[in-house]
């Protein structure tokens, strides 16, 4: 049990990419007439929300490119006291699910950046977004690729659960 434990953790770990290796790889895809997707997002304590917003986006087509953001950049939208798991636990998780052909973390407050790098054919948000509402569309608008938001309804939050049993724990502490 042990070799497979590892032979899966090394594979999850070859998908998490620095900037560099992801141009580099996204170059290939497209050489071999892949199209490319990019999904972002804090992924902090993993839930299914983020495991149907990852399927969805990944139903899209070609190879899926996670960006996972770091964590100040966590800390500066989410505020003290998150991300919960450090970012390369957090880029590890993602990495391992099948979905995910690449991983990359970012610092930058939203991936603009890296779009303007790798120029994905589609950007996919969640629902928590509307076409027209996502920050990042001028940028992939502007090369001619487009926005799909996919996932199901924003009816799991990480923020939200942590609010929930931290609160139960405290009702608990006190009865």
């Amino acid at each position: 049990m042990k070799r497979k434990t590892e032979n899966t953790r090394l594979k999850a770990d070859e998908k998490i990419l620095s900037r560099e290796k992801l141009r580099a790889c996204v170059e290939s895809w497209r050489r071999a007439g892949e199209q490319i997707t990019l999904a972002n997002g804090a992924f902090d304590l993993l839930h299914v929300g983020h495991v149907r917003y990852l399927r969805g986006a990944k139903a899209l087509g070609g190879r899926l490119v996670v960006a996972v953001n770091s964590d100040e950049s966590v800390r500066a939208l989410k505020g003290e006291g998150r991300p919960v798991m450090p970012a390369a636990e957090r880029a590890e998780i993602v990495a391992a699910l099948a979905d995910v052909d690449a991983v990359v973390i970012f610092p930058e407050l939203d991936v603009r950046a890296i779009i303007r790098e790798i120029r994905p054919d589609v950007q996919a948000k969640g629902t928590d977004y509307t076409v027209d509402s996502v920050p990042e569309r001028a940028v992939v608008t502007e090369y001619g690729g487009r926005v799909e938001i996919v996932g199901d309804a924003k009816d799991h939050s990480t923020t939200e659960i942590i609010r929930a049993r931290l609160s139960s724990v405290f009702k608990s502490r006190k009865s």
